[in-house]
């Protein structure tokens, strides 16, 4: 058999084997040396069990495999050539990793005798990825002297530890020239597939037969004690449905909640990051006997400090292993889903046992209104978030100053799925993350992020190109890193080095990409150009020009003036 044809087969069994793991969306870079696996990926896309998707800027293309993945909760395969196009994908393999999302990359590789001897677009690609990925491997050339039960239990081997722990595979894949013009009639006719054809032929047939781990929480032997207790309940990023039914347990409890914007759970006690920076009232719900954290990623700066300063019984809730312990506290660790301790860990009825949060919470709610008044700005557009949004669609806030406001002033519905990349925090790949979220859910979208972050990602802007639903992407430009106006920096450093203060703006670039444009300049003009937005089958972009200090200088005052309130 000649290789280009053998090169398929082999292709054949890697991609019939990932999507017996629950993939149904491919995406794929261009590429000679990946032939194969394109070429493969394709004939799954005739007979309707994928759906393929192509990019021709592999960091975008990662980051909206990534979208995909936090749209669709299945893993999303990537298809990539070899060379710097696999280390392009090395930012959305981070992120993934660090927020467990199933990608599973497959880049194609040149053979080991072209490796380190000057051969074309050859780098060690073996590792690339260091340690973020739960499994990597490196495959031997295409060959047939191994067996295609080897390949297949390699393949699966691998994507039954992904289902267990999530996060990131690596395959990297070797293939000999030639690549094309294979004969397709003996790729299905090849002996070397003879011993798995009864797999290949049942596309539910797995060739391992790994059982479900059964993980059930327990109660804590102390419950009973604990809950009689003084407690405080914060919550940082959660899945929708395990915030189900949290409210109401710290409520019945009578303890303080402290919810992150990415909870999607109605804050009982909103403003956090604002009230919190007044230290009566910090000192106070100090004086904590436990506090309960269910999962991770908190945006509040004096949340966190809270948490840091905290000395009471600690106990953390998280579904996955990662050790989660940034100020090295004293603690108990569940590992389980925030719905299933709940269960376990009935709540007793008491009245609240502080009550000055509750009073600043409510204070803050007419204070912040009066503060930010009546015109569109950055303030503004975080504190009313919730005006702009869909009904049944989805939210995606980025990185930097706008998350902040938006967790420090807004509070978002119960239970509107908000997404995020706070895994590694970073601004790469924004844009990308909002068209994979838009194409896996199909339904109204709502993106916000700021300046930088766009220019970060311009390229992915053809990605939302493609989108066919009402989707709306709000570019916050205040002319530069606004984030870093909150640093105590000299001022000549912070414009050159950390600002990039610039004078640009997006019409053009919507033009360019053929997406409808808007720049609203008060609330009114903006309610009335959304409604037409959302009447649209299609991306429009609503760019925000703010002043360049606005939003950073009213947070700073806010903070200001509520440490400086007199509490009784």
């Amino acid at each position: 058999m000649n290789t280009s044809t053998f090169n398929r087969s082999w292709a054949k069994v890697i991609l019939n084997a990932i999507v017996r793991y629950g993939v149904k969306h491919i995406c794929i870079a261009p590429g000679s040396r990946s032939t194969p696996l394109t070429l493969e990926a394709l004939q799954l896309q005739q007979t309707q069990q994928v759906q393929c998707h192509s990019h021709f800027d592999e960091r975008g293309l990662g980051f909206f495999a990534l979208g995909l993945a936090k749209a669709t909760h299945d893993p999303v395969a990537i298809i990539v050539t070899s060379g710097t196009a696999v280390a392009n994908l090395y930012p959305a393999v981070i992120e993934a990793s660090l927020t467990h999302h199933k990608l599973i990359v497959l880049s194609a590789d040149r053979p080991t005798e072209l490796i380190g001897c000057g051969a074309n677009q050859a780098i060690v690609q073996p590792g690339i990825f260091a340690q973020y990925p739960v499994e990597s491997i490196n495959l031997p050339k295409a060959s047939e002297q191994y067996s295609a039960n080897w390949l297949v239990a390699t393949i699966e081997k691998a994507c039954v530890k992904q289902q267990q722990e999530g996060g990131v595979i690596h395959i990297n894949a070797p293939f000999a020239e030639p690549l094309y013009e294979a004969d397709e009639t003996a790729i299905s006719q090849n002996p070397w597939l003879k011993p798995i054809q009864s797999w290949l032929v049942n596309s539910q047939a797995k060739w391992i037969d790994s059982q479900k781990i059964q993980s059930e929480v327990s109660m804590h032997e102390n419950w009973d004690y604990w809950r009689t207790k003084r407690g405080v309940v914060i919550v940082g990023k959660l899945p929708v449905e395990q915030g189900i039914g949290i409210k109401a347990w710290a409520e019945t409890l009578g303890w303080c909640l402290l919810t992150d914007v990415q909870s999607s759970i109605d804050a009982s006690l909103p403003y956090a990051d604002i009230w919190l920076s007044n230290n009566t009232v910090r000192d106070r719900l100090l004086q904590a006997d436990i506090v309960i954290q269910f999962g991770s990623q908190i945006v509040s700066k004096r949340v966190n400090q809270f948490l840091e300063a905290f000395q009471g019984e600690f106990w953390q809730v998280e579904e996955y292993q990662d050790y989660l312990n940034p100020f090295a506290h004293h603690q108990t660790r569940f590992v389980a889903k925030a719905h299933h301790f709940l269960r376990v860990h009935p709540p007793l009825r008491q009245k609240p046992w502080l009550l000055e949060p509750l009073a600043l919470s409510q204070f803050c709610s007419t204070f912040i209104e009066k503060q930010i008044g009546g015109g569109l700005n950055e303030a503004s557009l975080a504190h009313h978030l919730q005006d702009v949004l869909a009904v049944g669609g989805h939210l995606f806030i980025g990185n930097s100053l706008f998350v902040r406001l938006v967790d420090a002033l807004c509070k978002l519905p119960e239970g509107y799925p908000v997404y995020t990349n706070r895994g590694a925090s970073g601004i790469d790949g924004l844009i990308a993350t909002i068209a994979g979220i838009a194409k896996g859910t199909g339904q109204p979208t709502v993106g916000v992020i700021g300046d930088i972050s766009a220019l970060h990602d311009l390229n992915s802007i053809a990605l939302l190109a493609q989108i066919n639903q009402p989707t709306i992407l709000f570019v916050v430009n205040n002319s530069g890193g606004a984030i870093f106006d909150m640093l105590p920096v000299d001022q000549r450093a912070k414009e050159q080095f950390y600002r990039l203060s610039h004078n640009f703006e997006f019409g053009q670039v919507a033009t360019m990409f053929g997406i409808e444009y808007i720049r609203p300049f008060t609330w009114a003009d903006l309610r009335a150009k959304l409604k037409v937005a959302y009447g649209r089958k299609g991306v429009t972009i609503v760019e925000v020009k703010v002043n360049e200090q606005d939003g950073s200088s009213l947070y700073k005052s806010l903070i200001k003036q509520i440490s400086q309130a007199e509490i009784a």
